[in-house]
């Protein structure tokens, strides 16, 4: 049986600073890697990892089992490059070898990305992680904090936010007092933490890339996101207006203004959903000829939530009086006469919410119908 130790380098810390081409196999080979890692960087843990590849397959070696110690690496520029170079080394060293099994040595969380990578050539028997033991010392914790401050990326993410708050903090304190000081800044770095945890930095940066190519793509749905915009900007200001009338709500807490402001806005935020949906379907349908499920559930989908949530805001509003009742006029339909008649709040509420789960099915059965797929495994799926 022949087994593979194989040290995995996704950033490339052992190429990059050697100089040498990857893979790197057979024991003398990997053995004279760490004199050259070592001499690079001394305090890189690809040090500690190299030596326990040699340590792994010395153990095994001693064990009466035949070994190949090889390090593999990720020497590109990007992410996906990174792993197709790692698949293309795997492949080398397979095809080079032919092992059974291999045993995988790696450093870190990153490195262990790879792992299904080498999995798919190679049966994976284990896979053995290093950590590298730090004394904690004062003198340590200088030396990291030295190490930190060095790092330019890691002075502009944390050292700069901290700095502006620390000055602007005692500013505020002294014109506004320490409640609202205290209140903005914390507001401000939560900010900053969602800013940076939720990566809107980087979809912010892609977004004129993503709006110049559906400019010179033709797209639809380009059109229509600015249509969206703009009723939503519309539903903002009429449930803004809605709520600043004087006569509406007075002494009735937060709830009803809240529900005002859905009441008047839902429509026009239903709307844009609407035209925004309508454009992604369009898009669909231009570029592959026919339209999945969900791009034709989406536009009913949106439509029926904007009914339903406009009928539970208006029965809100007429249960306190703030809003008419609806009156369903006088009819005559053959020797039947209906008289007119206002709808009260819980009645209208029920219109709604059938309006809803009408419009949802409609949705559903003409999705079915596009798709040749019956009502039932529609409602299913």
């Amino acid at each position: 049986m022949s087994t593979l130790v194989v040290c995995v380098d996704r950033n490339d810390d052992i190429g990059r600073k050697t100089g040498l081409t990857m893979p790197v196999a057979g024991w003398e080979a990997v053995r004279s890697l760490v004199t050259e890692v070592g001499l690079a960087d001394p305090e890189d843990s690809s040090v500690n990892c190299l030596l326990e590849t040699l340590r792994v397959a010395r153990n095994l070696r001693d064990g009466d089992e035949e070994t190949t110690v090889a390090v593999i690496s990720g020497t590109a520029e990007t992410r996906v490059g990174a792993d197709r170079a790692v698949a293309t080394q795997m492949d080398e060293l397979v095809a080079e070898y032919g092992p059974d099994s291999a045993v995988i040595v790696i450093d870190s969380a990153e490195d262990e990305r790879l792992v299904p990578i080498v999995e798919s050539r190679v049966r994976v028997d284990a896979v053995d992680r290093v950590v590298v033991r730090q004394a904690r010392d004062i003198e340590s914790t200088y030396y990291l904090l030295k190490q930190f401050l060095a790092d330019e990326e890691l002075r502009q993410t944390v050292l700069v936010p901290t700095g502006i708050a620390l000055i602007v903090f005692p500013i505020l304190l002294m014109l506004t007092g320490p409640a609202i000081a205290t209140s903005a800044i914390t507001t401000v770095i939560g900010l900053f933490v969602l800013y940076k945890g939720l990566a809107i930095g980087d979809y912010l940066r892609d977004l004129p890339a993503e709006a110049r190519d559906a400019l010179y793509s033709g797209r639809v749905s380009i059109v229509t996101y600015v249509v969206a915009a703009g009723l939503s900007l519309i539903g903002v200001f009429a449930g803004a207006l809605r709520v600043s009338s004087p006569s509406f709500g007075a002494g009735e807490g937060y709830l009803m203004p809240v529900m005002g402001f859905v009441f008047e806005g839902v429509p026009w935020l239903a709307v844009a959903a609407l035209a925004a949906s309508t454009g992604r379907l369009l898009d669909e349908a231009i570029r592959n000829d026919r339209v999945s499920n969900s791009y034709l559930n989406l536009p009913f989908g949106v439509l029926a939530v904007g009914l339903v949530v406009r009928g539970f805001s208006a029965y809100f509003l007429q249960s306190q009086g703030l809003i008419d009742p609806v009156v369903v006029p006088h009819l005559e339909i053959g020797q039947t006469t209906v008289p007119e008649f206002p709808l009260d709040p819980g009645t209208r509420l029920a219109v709604y919410v059938v309006l809803g789960v009408f419009v949802s099915l409609v949705g559903v059965r003409v999705a079915s119908y596009v798709s040749d797929t019956t009502l039932e495994e529609e409602l299913v799926e």
